[in-house]
């Protein structure tokens, strides 16, 4: 339990929280990029490395998934985070939901992705 009475834990908390959410989404976008692009360089015919498709599909969708783990983890460390602080900490009326249902929207929208890739390669 945290004994300094002051919000500005709970809001370096959930500044760390969102942190994590804006890395996740990097990590989706830049899964996505690397999926697509062996889809690129086949579709142009180049002379493409044995299996680079698949590869590059790999890659994506373990970058893609990793940050949506990433999501829900972040979203427990941070509940146990409040769940550690004193009344005085947490401010009147503050809603502790918005950051949390950020990080399950992007896990879900990462699974979704991830789901529309996979039935998407065949």
């Amino acid at each position: 339990m945290s004994y300094l009475n002051d919000p500005r834990v709970l809001f370096a908390a959930e500044r760390t929280l969102l942190a994590w959410n804006r890395t996740a989404v990097a990590l989706i976008t830049l899964g996505f990029v690397i999926e697509r692009f062996g889809l690129f360089i086949h579709a142009l015919h180049l002379n493409p490395v044995a299996g680079q498709r698949d590869l590059s599909f790999i890659v994506g969708l373990s970058l893609i998934g990793f940050a949506s783990i990433m999501c829900i983890l972040s979203v427990l460390q941070f509940r146990n985070v409040i769940r550690n602080l004193s009344p005085e900490e947490i401010p009147k009326g503050y809603n502790l939901w918005y950051a949390i249902l950020l990080n399950i929207a992007v896990t879900v929208l990462g699974g979704g992705l991830i789901v529309y890739l996979v039935r998407g390669f065949g």
